[in-house]
């Protein structure tokens, strides 16, 4: 019940609708039992079994309640059966009786279409904080994290609440009211058949309740496979190209499959269980209602106890029990099933992004000075991949890194945006801690163009504004120029509207770099991080691009990682990293004398 009261704080901004909601719920009760306790004047009046009352009853208190109650209405039934007929009194107590059913079903409908709004509105702003939440949340929670699995969370979890937690909203407010209410009318009619079944709704209750602690475990697994499948079906995807290259589509298809089996067994064992309830639930009923009519028989027959009317009347409000019993009984199913998507996602909503500090308050300074790394390390589970790394870079400098794979370069750059912190030592921007800047203000001043030229869906415009969604119409073809990229873009079909497809694979591999580049350009950083942003280019997109990052490094401010060593001989230092230090840096020309690991690195791509 913990996770279901977590999510009912987000039922508070429809409060006023929650009010309305309970109250229609109240007045559909109200009708309810009128529309079953009128069967007992029609009854009367079919059976002329009305006691003939011809004076207003007195109330004696509310433990004669039951025989004021009884003679008010033989005395309301004898009284206007003398001025009108028997015929005619029924005709009213009919009109009264359609009445209640009219009055009873549009409450119900009120209610249920306030609830709706109110369940929407909390998926959707449940969903919007879920999303939210994975966009400031540091990558290190998504490197341990499988994609498909995160989006599972933003739709097949959230639907779960929606279908079977938040529904249950309905099911605790009007069901109880429901139950209650009813055997109070119960008790009124006939204190001692309502002890008797009191007696006997227990023991049911327990059997049907122990099934709900069988739901947790296969509910659970099921939502974790489902997420496996879907992080199946988007690596497929992505790799379709691979996957038929190497004809893997067997393979593949038995990988998924054999994924797609653990949930249909998962899903199985859940649902088997949550079906068991509904049989379970009309034997155990129809056994208590077996019980009564023996129970209640005696009290007609032998003690003479209870009218047959009231019997009937009895027997049909004891069935308006049993219905809203069983909701609730599967309102606790559903809110164990739900348990396991509700776990999921307060995963992410109680996730801790250890990059924002709340006493944090420093706005980034401009930078004008330098930006220093004072000792730095960095781990990635344990293993350490950056040690002991220093280095300063000045305003205006142009610093590349180079080094084999895995020597730690592109770990340089997730630390200048900050995408991570140092396990240990400092990075400083003018003399204050990365830690201590505002990080928005801090990566707004910093422009970075990786290796993959990540793009949207949409239109070349929408991408390049992305950054920038002030950029005037003058500015974004300027900055196209800069980028090599005006050319290509007014020769597309549809020039700057132009949709360029899922993750821009409608453009080639140069163009997509070109426009990541007018992107960054657009954003007018001071400082540059370029993370191998011409490795993956032919040799023309590569000229393209590279003349389009010269133009763009032109008084500004950049680290350049480089794989191909040509494209940095330019930079003021050049940092030779190996397992995560620094081996050597100087300019080219120094380094090349030094006949050290820069000058092999040469050698070997002069080859």
């Amino acid at each position: 019940m913990h996770h279901f009261l977590s999510i009912l704080k987000y039922a508070k901004p429809y409060k006023a609708r929650a009010i309305l909601s309970i109250i229609c719920h109240v007045l559909m009760v109200l009708f309810s039992l009128g529309s079953v306790t009128i069967l007992i004047p029609i009854l009367n009046i079919i059976f002329e079994n009305t006691q003939a009352i011809t004076k207003q009853p007195i109330w004696n208190g509310i433990v004669n309640i039951r025989v004021f109650l009884q003679d008010s209405l033989n005395y309301w039934i004898t009284y206007h059966s003398s001025n009108v007929g028997k015929q005619q009194v029924l005709f009213y107590v009919l009109l009264i009786a359609a009445c209640f059913f009219i009055f009873k079903n549009l409450f119900r409908y009120f209610g249920a279409r306030l609830l709706i709004f109110i369940k929407n509105g909390v998926e959707r702003d449940l969903r919007n904080d879920i999303h939210h939440k994975l966009m400031y949340l540091p990558l290190p929670f998504f490197s341990e994290k499988r994609k498909g699995d995160i989006v599972s969370r933003l739709t097949t979890d959230i639907l779960e609440i929606q279908w079977a937690l938040l529904s249950s909203i309905k099911r605790f407010v009007e069901d109880p009211l429901m139950i209650i209410s009813t055997l109070v009318v119960m008790l009124i009619m006939s204190p001692k058949l309502t002890m008797f079944v009191l007696i006997l709704i227990p023991f049911t209750g327990i059997i049907i309740t122990s099934i709900s602690t069988l739901l947790k475990k296969p509910s659970a697994q099921a939502k974790e496979e489902m997420g496996n499948l879907l992080s199946l079906s988007e690596e497929h995807i992505g790799a379709l190209p691979i996957i038929k290259s190497y004809t893997a589509e067997e393979s593949t298809q038995k990988r998924f499959e054999a994924s797609n089996e653990k949930h249909f067994g998962f899903m199985n064992k859940m649902l088997y269980r949550r079906d068991l309830s509904s049989p379970i639930s009309e034997v155990m009923g129809s056994m208590v209602v077996l019980a009564i009519i023996w129970f209640g028989s005696k009290l007609i027959i032998e003690d003479q106890a209870l009218e047959p009317e009231m019997f009937i009347t009895y027997i049909a409000l004891f069935y308006q029990i049993i219905n809203p019993a069983k909701s609730l009984s599967v309102a606790f199913y559903d809110i164990k099933r739900s348990e396991a998507s509700m776990n999921r996602i307060n995963e992410i909503l109680l996730a801790k992004n250890s990059l924002i500090d709340e006493t944090e308050q420093i706005e980034a300074p401009v930078f004008n000075q330098s930006i220093s790394l004072e000792n730095i390390s960095f781990a990635y589970d344990e293993k350490e991949v950056v040690k002991d790394f220093s280095f300063e870079i000045k305003k205006g400098q142009v610093i590349a890194l180079v080094g084999q794979s895995g020597s730690g370069k592109s770990t340089i750059a997730y630390l200048l945006n900050r995408f991570y912190d140092p396990t240990n030592g400092k990075i400083k921007m003018d003399g204050i801690e990365y830690n201590k800047i505002n990080i928005n203000k801090l990566r707004s001043q910093i422009g970075y163009i990786s290796q993959d030229a990540i793009l949207f869906y949409g239109s070349v415009l929408e991408n390049l504004k992305f950054g920038n969604l002030k950029a005037t119409q003058d500015e974004i073809i300027e900055a196209c120029k800069v980028a090599n990229a005006l050319e290509f873009i007014q020769e597309l079909e549809q020039g700057f509207d132009t949709m360029i497809g899922d993750r821009g694979l409608k453009l080639s591999g140069g163009q997509r770099q070109r426009l990541t580049i007018a992107r960054a350009i657009l954003n007018n950083p001071s400082i540059l991080v370029l993370d191998e942003a011409t490795s993956a280019l032919d040799a023309e997109s590569e000229k393209l691009v590279q003349e389009a990052l010269n133009a763009v490094m032109q008084g500004r401010t950049a680290v350049v990682i480089a794989h191909r060593l040509s494209t940095i001989q330019k930079a003021d230092t050049i940092i030779v990293m190996d397992h995560g230090k620094i081996q050597e840096f100087g300019t080219h020309q120094e380094l090349i004398a030094q006949n050290g690991i820069y000058q092999k690195l040469v050698q070997l791509q002069s080859i």
